[in-house]
């Protein structure tokens, strides 16, 4: 008797997630689940947009005793009238649809010039996870306020006249979390108070308040002196030389920036004691860093190599890197970009490439001209950086002693780089000889090796151990690394390791994805210890150009896009800036092989710039990830392989 299938796929199966839905079904795609810290920080940030703007001079959080969290601010307060289109009040559209807000428009009469909250997801987020919301808005000599429960409208909008002695202007949101979104519903307070204490920090001037209803605690924040007040009281350890403070901020004739776009900076020097790096783009704390802090350092190294060459200070022998001058270096940066492109919804990381000239292009000259004025703290800072380099070429040169002679021979078609240094060291494994020209003339030739590859590369899951070197590619491969073939359970060894990072460099097209594939399978299985330890990883390629041309003062431009909605999102840019509708052209790029030695290495190989994706065993378990494997590239598994696509086929990421 034939078994009936127990799940039916029909029409009707398919469903459309409409208004907040979607955050409700997968709450961790749009913020983070352990606490609710982050979705009150979108309505704190909304806040802060406000005073960043030049709107506002107050901001205020009361934790209440029931467990909602209030933020009031002092600015123009969120439109209640109808909007144009929608037919709905403004401020009811701002909590119920993932993209509205005031922050799209960056052009003329847009809100906001610079904001955080670019996704346009923000408050609706914070408004879906709340069990109840109460948005209060004072503007235009009324009070207008609604109440939603689940992101739903429970009260409709009433207006009412302000009663004496009520404020004027400003915003007031109040939200009940809900508890089945989130791990605990307990703030980390020692996060929060960070959060408040960093935007008044950033906001010379503006009064950021906490009230704790339940200790009846009140800590109010003011810094007039800005970023130096505060590194000054979070640092420990004696300084090297006096901080290094700075901004610069692109004016309307800038050719490059668009007007406001900029940084302020304040940099500390220390031998010794715990290290104080924080960053931000337009208020909003990217705690894992990106392109504005690789700015910063790149400014920083730049000028100080500049003035150790210039006064011969450097001993023979020794090469100077961008981490010995940053090794020893505290900082606040505080970034200002027009059209930020953060990593994740989550806002932690900034991605735009244009930020790292942007940040060095104001740090490096100014840093310059302070040490050429200030020579002996100039001297000072060079000792401290030689003194760093120094030690990471002994540490180098201990690891080389290790491993003794008898080195296999390297494979010729391997042109290795000139660094022994791990923590820098990088291979990559380029698809085809063309590309790998490319490669090879753009590359770093201080740490960057290139090993081309010809076709694609042998399918090894059901290859045994001993027969894996009758593959050329495949000998070349693990010779160039350094590491012998081994299994999950194994215990290799690894100080044969010539590459800090094994980076797979592929075209952007099926074929390259295909080429990916059969390598981590050669990874994953015969070389572990190499995904385990974090070595292994996948470089993303652009598959846009587009060049725009000079408009006005602003010189013609180039820029890249990973897939079609970056495309999307450097056109809306442009048209912002008043370039005219398809003046500018779009280029395709078929593969590696068209990209010339400059683009591949704006794009692909400059660690400041590219993208790079780490690959690490996810939220399922080896033997799990075996099986899907086994699925993917077994020979005799046809059947497994087309269900999974039937069920998987759109999926646009595989965390293994």
């Amino acid at each position: 008797m034939a078994l009936k299938p127990t799940n039916e796929y029909s029409e009707a199966s398919i469903r459309v997630l409409k208004g907040l839905e979607p955050v409700k079904q997968r709450p961790g795609m749009y913020t983070t689940t352990d606490t609710p810290l982050h979705v009150i920080q979108e309505a704190l940030d909304n806040a802060a947009d406000e005073a960043l703007a030049g709107h506002g001079k107050k901001i205020r959080v009361v934790l209440h005793l029931d467990g909602s969290v209030s933020i009031e601010d002092d600015g123009r307060g969120i439109p209640f009238g109808l909007h144009p289109t929608e037919n709905a009040p403004v401020i009811e559209l701002v909590f119920t649809q993932l993209h509205a807000g005031g922050k799209f428009d960056k052009g003329k009469g847009g809100a906001y010039s610079f904001s955080g909250g670019l996704h346009g997801v923000g408050v609706s987020v914070t408004n879906a996870l709340a069990t109840r919301l109460e948005a209060t808005t004072y503007r235009e000599g009324k009070v207008a306020s609604l109440v939603f429960a689940g992101g739903d409208v429970i009260e409709p909008l009433r207006v009412r006249e302000p009663a004496p002695g009520e404020r004027k202007s400003g915003t007031t949101v109040r939200v009940w979390p809900d508890a089945k979104y989130f791990e605990t519903l307990a703030l980390p307070m020692a996060q929060l108070v960070h959060l408040l204490r960093s935007k008044a920090v950033l906001m010379p001037g503006v009064t950021v308040t906490l009230v704790n209803e339940k200790t009846k605690e009140t800590q109010n924040w003011l810094f007039k002196g800005g970023l130096l007040d505060y590194l000054m009281q979070t640092l420990a350890g004696e300084l090297v030389i006096p901080v290094f403070e700075g901004d610069g901020f692109a004016d309307a004739q800038h050719d490059n920036f668009a007007e406001g776009e900029g940084a302020s900076w304040c940099v500390a020097f220390t031998e010794d004691g715990p290290l104080v790096r924080e960053s931000y783009v337009n208020l909003i704390p990217t705690t894992a860093g990106g392109t504005h802090e690789a700015g910063l350092r790149d400014g920083l190294f730049t000028a100080v190599k500049s003035f150790i060459e210039l006064h011969s200070l450097l001993p023979k022998g020794v090469k100077l890197m961008p981490e010995d001058v940053f090794a020893r270096a505290s900082y606040v940066l505080s970034a200002k970009v027009l059209d930020p492109q953060f990593q994740g919804q989550i806002k932690e990381r900034l991605n735009s490439r244009d930020a790292v000239r942007l940040v060095s292009n104001y740090v490096r000259p100014a840093l310059e001209l302070w040490l050429n004025q200030h020579v002996e703290y100039g001297k000072k800072l060079a000792e401290l950086a030689i003194k760093a380099a120094q030690t990471r070429q002994k540490a180098g040169q201990k690891v080389e002693k290790r491993k003794g002679s008898g080195v296999a021979v390297l494979p010729g078609k391997l042109t290795d780089c000139e660094s022994r240094d791990l923590a820098y060291n990088e291979v990559f494994l380029v698809e085809g000889d063309s590309a790998g020209g490319s490669a090879k003339m753009g590359r770093d030739k201080e740490s960057q090796a290139i090993l081309p590859l010809r076709g694609k590369v042998l399918n090894t899951w059901e290859v045994e151990r001993d027969r894996l070197f009758a593959n050329n590619e495949i000998h070349d491969i693990s010779v160039a690394i350094g590491i012998d073939p081994h299994g999950p359970n194994d215990t290799p060894d690894l100080s044969g390791l010539r590459y800090g990072k094994v980076c797979i460099l592929s075209d952007a097209d099926v074929d390259g994805s295909h080429i990916q594939v059969l390598l981590l399978t050669l990874f994953f299985k015969h070389f572990p210890k190499l995904i385990e330890t974090g070595r292994i990883f996948v470089a993303r390629p652009p598959l846009f150009r587009v060049d725009a041309p000079a408009r006005g003062k602003k010189q013609a431009s180039k820029a890249y896009a990973l897939d079609e909605g970056e495309l999307t999102a450097i056109l809306d840019k442009l048209r912002k800036e008043g370039v005219r509708e398809g003046a500018w052209s779009i280029s395709r790029f078929k593969g590696l092989g068209e990209m010339n030695a400059e683009q591949l290495w704006d794009t692909t190989l400059n660690p400041d710039t590219r993208r790079l994706l780490p690959v690490h065993l996810g939220s399922i378990d080896f033997l799990q990830t075996q099986g899907l494997f086994t699925q993917l590239m077994g020979k005799g598994e046809a059947a497994a392989r087309r269900e999974l696509m039937e069920l998987h086929g759109d999926a646009v990421e595989i965390d293994i």
